[in-house]
């Protein structure tokens, strides 16, 4: 079976975003560093990204404008707009949890839980996450968008690794 993995950067004191919903502050200590760390190792072993569309409009339209960031893999955007589908992105009204089931169902690699923090959650509520790679940006924020909201429940992880890059740390975890 897939695993589904959350992978997303939160700053020291736990936001995505700042209040407004911008992300420039995500660099590392040395902002102009080409350092990635984890990312492209994680990316080549992705098939789909699901993400909610205020995540993939941020993409289109601030972040990466000219060239969508994941041409290798299928990017599930989950919606109630109309929206035309291609061949790499497929715009869906599919409840999360059916999504998650049916994709796990296939064969590929992993399935990238991008964000946002609403996807997120629901994904946590549903206990649908198998692993969770938290790359902790050093910046507090004081303020924004959440990555964590309230749970039901509590959560209980083991932790698998850690790895810090460019004054960034990632720590990787999995369900007990």
């Amino acid at each position: 079976m897939r695993n589904v993995v959350l992978f997303l950067a939160m700053s020291l004191d736990g936001y995505i975003a700042a209040p407004d919903g911008s992300v420039g502050w995500l660099g590392g200590q040395n902002p102009g560093g080409n350092d990635f760390g984890s990312y492209e190792r994680f990316l080549a072993g992705v098939s789909d990204v699901v993400m909610g569309y205020t995540t993939y409009h941020q993409l289109k339209t601030e972040l990466c404008p000219d060239a969508w960031p994941y041409p290798e893999q299928t990017t599930h955007v989950l919606t109630h707009r109309t929206a035309e589908s291609s061949e790499h992105i497929a715009f869906t009204g599919e409840p999360l949890d059916a999504l998650i089931r049916r994709l796990r169902s296939q064969q590929g690699g992993e399935i990238w839980i991008c964000g946002g923090a609403s996807v997120v959650n629901q994904c946590i509520q549903l206990g649908l996450i198998d692993r969770y790679h938290i790359s902790v940006i050093p910046t507090i924020l004081g303020d924004g968008i959440r990555l964590f909201g309230v749970l039901e429940r509590e959560v209980p992880l083991r932790l698998l690794s850690t790895e810090n890059y460019n004054g960034i740390v990632d720590l990787v975890y999995a369900k007990r």
